[in-house]
């Protein structure tokens, strides 16, 4: 989903292609199989005991073996949330000044990360994929093929087709971080074409991508809707991201990135701001752990408050960050044309 800030074209060293990375990736996607399958079991183990508190939300769906793919869905969903937490960690130490860890090189976290992003990208697919396979199977949308396929696609894969409660909001969040980890994952690849720091400055927005899925798995998923030990965790996951974002914005690793090393009181007031804005988020982080009370519903209640957060404050946010990421590489590429004016004598 995300490949490090600090991995552009260096002294004119030839970096590793798309080719080589798939490559790499295999590997990484075979484990993240394997969790997946084991998810799976343990998802479908539960449900056939009856223990799953996703059964409390939709009863209809103790029927395990009638409800394959859906279950399906849900293990490559849980797998993709992992590998997002886990190539966002990895990116954030390789983009952050750090002392060298024996035995780990830069160069092999940087092949980590990227490995990583690739194979979450590909368990994000495989989650959107296995929900449309599931609403094609149970016929919603007229008996024949096309209707039900053509129904399915909208409302997995067209942001904002589907149609009714939670899901208006939690699969359009989710849609929504699908579509920008391709761009902003896959734009590592053409940097020789856009430049370092056109690069650079489209990668810092990838954070939003992981911050989106985690808000569409809050939302939307059963096995973390109600407070407890599920939610809780997930919460608690987001702890040590905060604080290697708060170490990336002290200590990046490019010196030219650090507080006072930067040129021009716009760039020091977006640092100084992204700063405030992340160790307020750390320490809600900590008390919503420390609390037990990460906003899920309570077991029983058959009334929950509705989402506070509705599809066009969603379509407003999108508008917003569009323009900004616009704006940042627009600005971008202005710094770059000033500096290949020749300097007057």
């Amino acid at each position: 989903m995300v490949v490090s800030a600090e991995a552009a074209v260096d002294g004119g060293r030839r970096r590793p292609g798309l080719r080589t990375d798939l490559r790499t990736a295999v590997f990484d996607a075979a484990a993240a199989l394997t969790i997946t399958i084991a998810i799976f079991a343990w998802l479908y183990a539960r449900v056939r005991s009856g223990t799953s508190a996703t059964l409390a939300v939709m009863p209809y769906l103790a029927d395990a073996n009638t409800y394959l793919m859906y279950w399906l869905c849900q293990a490559f969903g849980w797998t993709a949330l992992l590998w997002a937490w886990l190539t966002t960690m990895l990116g954030l130490v390789r983009s952050s000044a750090r002392p060298r860890w024996p035995g780990v090189s830069p160069v092999a976290v940087e092949r980590w990360h990227r490995a990583t992003s690739l194979t979450t990208i590909g368990l994000m697919f495989g989650h959107a994929f296995w929900f449309f396979a599931d609403l094609v199977r149970a016929d919603e949308h007229g008996s024949d093929w096309a209707g039900r396929v053509g129904g399915a696609f909208v409302e997995v894969f067209v942001p904002g087709g589907y149609p009714s409660g939670t899901g208006r909001v939690a699969v359009l969040l989710g849609l929504l971080a699908f579509y920008l980890a391709v761009p902003l994952g896959l734009a590592y690849y053409l940097r020789a074409r856009t430049g370092a720091r056109t690069w650079r400055a489209l990668h810092r927005f990838v954070i939003v991508v992981y911050v989106l899925s985690v808000w569409h798995t809050l939302l939307y998923g059963t096995n973390v809707w109600f407070d407890g030990w599920p939610r809780t965790t997930l919460w608690l996951l987001q702890v040590p991201v905060a604080v290697l974002l708060l170490a990336r914005l002290l200590a990046p690793a490019r010196p030219g990135e650090r507080i006072g090393r930067t040129r021009g009181a716009l760039a020091t007031g977006r640092r100084i701001g992204a700063l405030v804005a992340v160790l307020a988020t750390t320490g809600a982080l900590v008390a919503v752990v420390v609390s037990g009370r990460g906003g899920g519903r309570t077991p029983g209640a058959h009334h929950s408050a509705p989402v506070s957060v509705q599809p066009w404050t969603v379509w407003t946010g999108t508008a917003v960050f569009v323009l900004v990421v616009i704006l940042a590489v627009g600005l971008v590429r202005r710094a770059e044309r000033a500096d290949r004016r020749p300097t007057p004598r």
